[in-house]
């Protein structure tokens, strides 16, 4: 049977910088996104400069960023890094140089790195295309059209059920690398200067909080949408601020989780410069 230490074996060994450069400059564009991401996410839930969360998706911020002065360089270098970050993501999974073996749980988390870098991959793809000029990402929210395919077919709620359940279940993961402190397992801590330290700590557990809440939240609406059969009831992270924004003191959440994931964004910056990054296999 193909395992993933069996298609790793017929990829050639890769050179450890070109694996810790591509992880770095991955980790900075992925900064970038969120930060983004964090501050029109705040915007909208204050209603600052007309900012609203209905367009608060990954597409959405790369039209903001073409939208800017060089914009098109600005969203090739993020495409760019998105790229990098996809393809070190796949050396995780495909090479293990993280070593986490062949087990259940070591499989497990190579699959999450896949998964991963697939996800970042075609984010990578439809940035390149914006930059050529092509506008087909308008075209509707790709989960929205999975839930409508799935509840098409037999068991299709239940399928969708368990996909939402698997969505909070990451989320809460997020939550509990946060709280547990795993978030800073190959971060050199100690290079960090004493008196930015414990900032940097606070707002990179803030961070995978909000996002293990934003997570949840997307998790919840899959649900909801097998509840209903009603493919409209699902979405990405629009609808997440869509509907923080819609309950009791909407505002205030939202606000919260914009400056969150505004934080985990600045904590990919810190990934980048002080993460270590394993390369052997």
């Amino acid at each position: 049977m193909t395992t993933l230490s069996s298609l790793s074996s017929h990829i050639p060994s890769t050179q450890p910088q070109w694996v810790k450069r591509f992880a770095k400059f991955g980790l900075a564009a992925k900064g970038v996104v969120y930060c983004l991401v964090g501050i029109l996410a705040f915007m909208a839930a204050f209603e600052i400069g007309g900012r609203s969360e209905r367009n608060l998706n990954k597409q959405g911020i790369f039209r903001f960023i073409l939208e800017q002065p060089f914009g098109q360089i600005l969203l090739a270098l993020v495409a760019i890094g998105l790229v990098c970050y996809a393809l070190w993501r796949l050396t995780q999974a495909f090479l293990d140089n993280e070593n986490k073996g062949t087990d259940a749980k070591g499989i497990g988390r190579r699959v999450g790195y896949a998964f991963s870098g697939l996800v970042y991959g075609f984010l990578a793809y439809g940035s390149f295309r914006m930059v050529l000029g092509s506008q087909a990402s308008q075209g509707g929210d790709t989960r929205q059209t999975l839930v409508r395919e799935l509840l098409q077919k037999p068991f299709g709620q239940w399928l969708v059920g368990l996909i939402g359940l698997s969505i909070i279940g990451v989320g809460l993961y997020q939550i509990y690398r946060a709280l547990s402190g795993k978030y800073l397992k190959n971060v050199q801590t100690s290079s960090i200067k004493t008196e930015l330290k414990e900032m940097i700590i606070r707002s990179g557990k803030l961070g995978y909080i909000a996002r293990g809440v934003v997570w949840g939240i997307i998790g919840y609406l899959f649900i909801k949408a097998a509840m209903a059969a009603n493919a409209s009831e699902a979405g990405g992270s629009s609808h997440a601020f869509a509907f923080l924004e819609k309950s009791s003191y909407g505002s205030y959440l939202l606000g919260a989780v914009a400056v969150g994931l505004f934080c985990y964004g600045v904590f990919m910056f810190v990934r980048a410069r002080y993460e270590v990054i394993n390369t052997s296999n």
